[in-house]
């Protein structure tokens, strides 16, 4: 650009811009800066954030100073400019906001599903325990009655006893088991 003392139009500036001539492009910088940066710090009610967008603007101004074409104005493509990044960033941070509750909701869910999961296995550990502690016979009798689920009867003729006793085993098995497991615990799993 030629130093004159008469100010260039935009269009002058823009015809200049576009054959790559650093004054034209410092010249629009100095004129726009400034009003872009208060529409910029008005939408997005954030000095730094605002920075950024003009700073983005008149980077993308430079690197496609060729292919620059508009009916517009060069002030009214410079504000469409900052608008449509601002809302362009306020939709990428809806979506990454939205991943990432999503995202958090997923390990809630995850950290529930394991600490269930966790708690069953201890549970199950628990009550195996408390039957391995019954006497042999009534252990024996309860397991084929509740793993196995054999009925009463094929209990009896497995083992070679009564359906009564096989009945009362597993009766005196339950009793022992709730007074030892907890009946909340007891209900849960035995019936």
């Amino acid at each position: 650009m030629h130093v004159t003392t008469i100010p260039l139009t935009d269009s002058e500036l823009v015809s200049l811009l576009k054959e790559g001539d650093k004054e034209a492009y410092a010249e629009i910088y100095n004129r726009f800066k400034g009003v872009l940066y208060i529409h910029a710090f008005r939408l997005l009610q954030d000095k730094e954030e605002a920075k950024d967008v003009v700073h983005e603007i008149f980077s993308r101004l430079w690197t496609k100073r060729e292919q620059l074409n508009f009916t517009i104005g060069l002030s009214a493509y410079l504000y469409a400019s900052v608008r449509n990044l601002i809302f362009d960033q306020i939709a990428r941070k809806k979506v990454e906001s939205e991943y990432l509750s999503s995202l958090q909701a997923f390990i809630k869910e995850d950290d529930y599903i394991t600490d269930h999961l966790i708690r069953e296995k201890e549970l199950v550990a628990m009550i195996d325990r408390e039957i391995a502690e019954l006497p042999t016979k009534m252990r024996e009798v309860f397991e084929l009655s509740r793993k196995a689920n054999l009925t009463h009867r094929q209990i009896a003729e497995q083992l070679d006893i009564s359906e009564k006793t096989v009945k009362k085993q597993v009766n005196n098995a339950l009793k022992t088991l709730r007074v030892k497991l907890g009946t909340y615990t007891f209900l849960a799993f035995f019936l």
